[in-house]
């Protein structure tokens, strides 16, 4: 076999950035990513990378019928690792706050703007280019399952849920997730960066019940909204874990709802309270760390702490740390120096997403690679060109030394 050059030598800027245009002028909010999908599946297909369609449906709840595209770059060597290379294809729901077209795709100054450009169809696109180019050596022997996953911005992350519950994650041996990085990483890094776990997440759903009454006598009655606020406080005020890596843990009430206009003491309220918590912090805890602070409270209303609903019960966001010292770890910071000239930042990730999934759910050593940008999820969102490309050319070049011969 004679030398080839590194793999990132074959990266194709001006490819790589056409590619995200075609990417972000596809609207794809999620729930609604069927014309993306379909690109992604057409421009595999058209380099020969065998893609095929996996289904998510998720009938219960949300009705949710989509299909990820799944592509394999098969090494040699069937002892050899396999790394899922993750990215998902939607976005959340189109900002009327645009002043432009949010999904033109423009390039200024070295920014490519439109919803999704950063969170997530660059590292998107970066991944697609990267597989390509691994597909087209000879020298792999491991193989690289490069996963286009849909709903990761809804409520669930179906798409990755259903690549975990339907076992295609059960051969591989690591992960790598090309989110925006450093823009929601718990720490300040710059780019190329490798992020090496997060935070994880629970949603409280609280239910208050109190009495009754005419709201001219409130006094005959127990107002629940009044309640509520209550208890929003005292879990605001929870004292959390904290993790040499992660960080500490955070508590922030999102909504409270109950009453009417009606002249009424609120018998009923709801309130949703995000929990983001690191190892240690599991489920009976967190439940019972609330009861406890509820109970100290000696209200009159009755309040039941109860999770919000999900799809099944083992669709969680759990918190995870992949070792420094992991080979995909050390391969990637690798080629960052090839690629960038210098080692990489090493940095956490502040929330939650379909890394928490591989990293927690699959159990894989999973780590965090994208490119930066900034006003992720509102008007203005853009991607660093720049970025985009190095991403491509860092994952090309951290997979095959991970996975080469």
């Amino acid at each position: 076999m004679t030398h080839q050059p590194p793999v990132s030598e074959a990266v194709d800027g001006d490819e790589t950035i056409e590619l995200l245009q075609d990417l972000v002028r596809i609207p794809s909010p999620y729930f609604e990513e069927a014309d993306a999908v379909e690109f992604v599946y057409d421009w595999l297909d058209g380099h020969d990378l065998d893609p095929v369609y996996h289904e998510v449906s998720e009938p219960d709840i949300t009705g949710y019928e989509g299909r990820n595209v799944l592509a394999r770059v098969e090494g040699d060597d069937p002892d050899a690792p396999t790394v899922v290379l993750n990215a998902h294809v939607d976005t959340v729901k189109l900002v009327d706050a645009w002043e432009e077209d949010p999904c033109s795709g423009r390039i200024e100054d070295g920014r490519l703007y439109g919803q999704g450009a950063c969170d997530m169809k660059g590292g998107l696109a970066a991944a697609m280019v990267a597989t390509k180019e691994l597909a087209a050596r000879d020298d792999l022997a491991g193989d690289v399952l490069f996963a286009c996953v849909v709903d990761e911005e809804g409520p669930y992350g179906l798409g990755t849920d259903r690549l975990v519950r339907d076992g295609y994650t059960d051969d591989c041996d690591a992960a790598v997730v090309t989110e925006p990085g450093p823009i929601l990483a718990q720490e300040d890094v710059t780019n190329p960066a490798l992020l090496l776990g997060a935070r994880g997440r629970f949603l409280y759903d609280i239910d208050v019940t109190g009495r009754a009454a005419h709201g001219s006598q409130p006094w005959k009655g127990t107002n629940a909204v009044v309640d509520a606020g209550k208890v929003a406080s005292a879990l605001a005020d929870l004292d959390v874990d904290s993790h040499p890596k992660l960080g500490d843990g955070s508590v922030c009430p999102l909504r409270i709802e109950g009453g009417s206009q009606t002249l009424s003491v609120p018998e009923s309220a709801n309130l949703m309270v995000d929990r983001h918590v690191v190892p240690g912090e599991t489920e009976d805890v967190v439940r019972e760390q609330a009861e406890a602070a509820i109970d100290a409270l000696d209200l009159d209303s009755r309040v039941d702490v109860g999770f919000r609903e999900a799809p099944s019960d083992d669709i969680r966001y759990g918190p995870y740390v992949t070792d420094e010292d992991h080979p995909l770890v050390t391969a990637l910071a690798d080629a960052v120096d090839g690629v960038a000239g210098r080692p990489p930042d090493y940095g956490y990730f502040a929330s939650v997403g379909d890394f928490n999934y591989l990293g927690d759910r699959a159990g894989l050593p999973t780590v965090i690679v994208g490119p930066d940008g900034e006003n992720i999820h509102s008007a203005g969102e853009f991607v660093y060109t720049d970025d985009v490309v190095e991403t491509a050319r860092v994952v090309a070049d951290g997979l095959h030394q991970y996975l080469g011969e």
